[in-house]
């Protein structure tokens, strides 16, 4: 176990633009450049996936399954969510900075994403799906609520072949440089996530 890692500690990293992710060897920090965000003013729906969020197939639900979301985000082959991310994050939600979307159907858990609040940011950290599509109708739902409370950073951290989908979205490329200075707006606001 790692006693330098600790919720605190993440914090204190989100809030100047650094990220953690483990592996077998223990927590590495990352900055990335280019930084992938969500832009949140031009965030796009996808029509076919838009219709389908109109008809309301998942029961969406806030902070409501939290522990099964991040075991459902670290259940694959290679997982950066370790035993000691998952203590932390644990440690956040209870403390109110860390949330998850949950996407249920028939009662049942079936997507879901989870990620880091501090003021006008959100620091999406990872998803999962079950069912076809639940994973995104998660992050439609967790973008309208952000723009609803005024958060203005939707944090995606790094562009990999397995987020490049989210340029669909509004994802996009940025320079570090323009990230700190947008997560620093960010951290002046008080946006309330839950």
């Amino acid at each position: 176990m790692d006693n330098q890692f600790t919720a605190e500690l993440v914090l204190r990293g989100y809030s100047v633009g650094i990220f953690p992710m483990g592996d077998k060897r223990g927590i590495a920090w990352y900055s990335a450049d280019p930084r992938f965000i969500i832009d949140l003013d031009n965030f796009h729906v996808p029509k076919r996936l838009a219709r389908k969020y109109k008809q309301k197939l998942f029961d969406m639900r806030v902070d409501t399954a939290w522990d099964e979301v991040i075991r459902g985000c670290a259940d694959r082959d290679q997982t950066w969510i370790t035993d000691e991310m998952i203590r932390v994050y644990t440690e956040l939600f209870e403390l109110g900075y860390a949330h998850s979307i949950e996407a249920f159907q028939d009662e049942k858990l079936v997507g879901g994403l989870y990620g880091v609040s501090i003021g006008g940011a959100f620091m999406g950290e990872s998803m999962f799906h079950r069912v076809s599509d639940a994973s995104k109708m998660c992050l439609v739902y967790l973008a309208k609520r952000l723009k609803e409370r005024g958060y203005i950073v939707l944090d995606s951290q790094f562009m990999s072949p397995q987020t490049q989908y989210l340029e669909h979205f509004g994802g996009k490329l940025i320079p570090r440089s323009q990230y700190l200075q947008m997560l620093q707006e960010a951290l002046q606001l008080d946006c309330i996530f839950n």
